[in-house]
């Protein structure tokens, strides 16, 4: 009994150190019980915040999503002590886009960054401006892949470091160290990895029964050149798991229970550029001790959009109104509700090493998919214009694409890896005009330069990805350099 009471006392004191109590009064004793005590100290001192962020990996690669023969022993820790989201999505399945709506709240085509390597809008408040404001300090360590600086106003910046005997450079492990030990204050910190991006490990003697193959690969199991490089893949996983680790120990180290950690990877690197679910589902695992319950799932739609207004709700903010995203707080407390009916992609391939025209949108619910390719050979003689110089790069991207169709319709619960298009199905055109209509309601929102009109194909640019200039991993005919005009062209300014 007395070894209980004494338990309890030092909990007591626990929460009150929380508060920053420095005497504890009798009052204080009795009112506190042990259930309460955690979410008190939670209450009073609003919790460091740190979101490790993994670069091009696939939520089917981890043995906590379901693939066995990857190792990822770090993220399998996190879901087994926090919750795991099935249904997390990033609104594009490239790098700067990814990472743009992360840190505003908003999906592409709002913030400006719908194109790979481009900045977001100049007039926007990003997380750095919005934590800030609430008493954070604002960190991020490792790749950053965001612009302008005035909008990502870090408090705190640490670039990667080199490192022997590896691919790529690692994240600043020492500097996030030093950091956890003299923090004063609550701190959001963006860990970000460049881990598995490749290029990857050279591992030699791979083998197909190494790896795990999925209806959208399959046909590529004697593929010794993709086997080498899928087994190269693995173990960069191995080495990002490595990071994470690290980053978790340096956590128990020097940090309190009242730490959120949030685990994802930007994209998948199987569906990168594409609207497709193995471009845009994102692993997202949540560890929060006391708040979360261990072992737990969540079936429901959320998206990157939603995690500033989950940070601004936690830290005692609002949201503000133009913020695509909304809180998913709740969630992490263990209320079982919907956030979003659906959630969106965006396709542009314009500002790709491979650049051509070919933009793709995508609406989601939790069963049905619909994705329009608007230059798809299918309707490219109704995008065509007046000016052939422009036309000839439009034939180009729909070429390029040619089998790809105007429009995709599936069903993620008996499909999940979007193998069957059932766009033609009668059974599901009521289905399809639903998601056409409030598709283009979304795009009408974000203001979206696509619509139905015929003639209508925007090509947009950016200084280093021009499509009449040749480029590292693109060549076009010499009758095409410098056939194009900045009229030709939809320039966004603030690039």
């Amino acid at each position: 009994m007395k070894k209980d009471y004494f338990k309890y006392l030092l909990l007591v004191f626990f929460a009150l150190h929380q508060l920053g109590c420095k005497e504890v009064k009798k009052e204080d004793i009795q009112a506190t019980n042990y259930a309460s005590i955690e979410n008190l100290a939670r209450q009073s001192k609003p919790p460091n915040i740190i979101f490790f962020l993994s670069d091009d990996q696939d939520i089917y690669d981890y043995g906590c999503y379901g693939n066995e023969k990857v190792r990822t022993p770090a993220v399998d820790r996190l879901a087994k002590e926090g919750i795991l989201f099935e249904n997390a999505f990033t609104g594009q399945a490239i790098c700067a886009p990814s990472r743009a709506q992360l840190f505003t709240g908003k999906y592409p085509l709002k913030n400006g960054c719908f194109a790979n390597h481009t900045k977001t809008r100049p007039d926007l408040k990003s997380v750095s401006e919005h934590m800030q404001k609430l008493g954070y300090e604002v960190v991020l360590a490792g790749k950053s892949h965001v612009k302008p600086a005035k909008v990502f106003d870090w408090n705190r910046e640490w670039e990667p470091v080199p490192k022997e005997g590896v691919p790529r450079e690692y994240i600043p492990i020492d500097s996030i160290e030093n950091y956890f030990n003299r923090a004063k204050k609550p701190f959001c910190m963006f860990v970000t990895s460049k881990y598995p991006h490749g290029e990857y490990f050279d591992v030699t003697g791979a083998k197909a029964e190494d790896i795990k193959f999925y209806p959208f690969n399959a046909h590529k199991r004697s593929d010794e050149s993709f086997v080498k490089t899928k087994a190269g893949y693995y173990r960069s996983i191995e080495e990002d798991n490595r990071q994470l680790e690290l980053v978790l120990g340096l956590v128990d180290k020097y940090l309190d229970r009242n730490t959120l950690f949030i685990y994802s990877a930007d994209h998948g690197v199987s569906g990168k550029f594409t609207v497709k679910d193995i471009g845009l589902k994102v692993p997202f695992v949540v560890r929060w001790p006391g708040v979360i319950k261990a072992g737990s799932k969540s079936g429901q739609l959320i998206h990157y959009t939603d995690v500033l207004p989950t940070f601004i709700d936690i830290a005692g903010g609002k949201a503000v109104h133009d913020m695509d995203g909304k809180s998913f707080l709740q969630l992490l407390e263990g209320q079982d509700i919907e956030i979003h009916k659906y959630v969106y992609g965006v396709r542009t391939n314009q500002n790709i090493l491979q650049a051509a025209i070919f933009p793709s949108r995508m609406i989601r619910d939790k069963r049905y998919k619909y994705i329009r390719n608007f230059n798809s050979i299918d309707v490219l003689d109704k995008n065509l214009g007046d000016k052939e110089s422009v036309n000839v790069f439009i034939k180009r991207g729909a070429l390029k694409f040619k089998d790809e169709p105007f429009e995709e319709l599936y069903d993620l619960q008996k499909d999940p890896f979007e193998q069957k298009n059932l766009i033609k199905d009668f059974d599901f055109q009521a289905i399809k005009s639903r998601l056409i209509k409030d598709m283009f309601s979304w795009m009408e929102n974000q203001g979206d330069f696509l619509n139905d009109k015929p003639g209508n194909m925007p090509i947009i640019t950016a200084k280093a990805f021009m499509l009449d200039q040749n480029s590292r991993m693109r060549t076009i005919p010499d009758s095409l350099i410098n056939t194009l005009n900045r009229e030709d062209y939809l320039v966004i300014e603030h690039w």
